[in-house]
């Protein structure tokens, strides 16, 4: 196994976090952190101010993490006062389809914002994904 790579987006934003390289990918595809259902309506955005790369967008309701842009580091996870962001692997059973609503809620069929780079720079974003905007609201 390769050894530890320094990220340089996180040097780019003042931090450094090393990652162990080939875990990041399962299947051919990144695995990443993913904003699940207890973050809809709720917003504390706490895990915006503790990411280091600027991967969390922000939708009317919800949160998103872009999947190509987290680089695993798990700063946000611990600071959600509402456990709402979990490793990909550790999604519980009934949340498992916030994993692709994260992804795809960068899509053309939806936000059409692709790989941005950075949530600062876009700034909110007047849509949520079709499951979340459909979802009941808490109460």
């Amino acid at each position: 196994m390769p050894g530890p790579v320094r990220d340089p987006r996180l040097q780019r934003a003042g931090r450094v976090v090393y990652l162990q390289g080939e875990h990041r990918r399962k299947g051919g595809k990144a695995v990443t952190y993913t904003i699940c259902e207890p973050c809809i309506d709720v917003k504390d955005k706490g895990c915006v101010d503790e990411c280091p790369v600027d991967c969390i967008y922000e939708g009317p309701r919800m949160l998103y993490i872009h999947p190509d842009e987290c680089v695993d580091c798990g700063a946000c996870e611990p600071v959600c006062p509402v456990t709402a962001i979990f490793y990909e692997d550790d999604v519980p059973a009934e949340w498992k389809q916030f994993t692709p609503i994260n992804a795809e809620w960068f899509s053309d069929s939806v936000t059409g914002l692709g790989s941005p780079g950075g949530a600062a720079q876009v700034g909110p974003k007047d849509v949520d994904h079709p499951v979340v905007a459909a979802w009941p609201a808490a109460g």
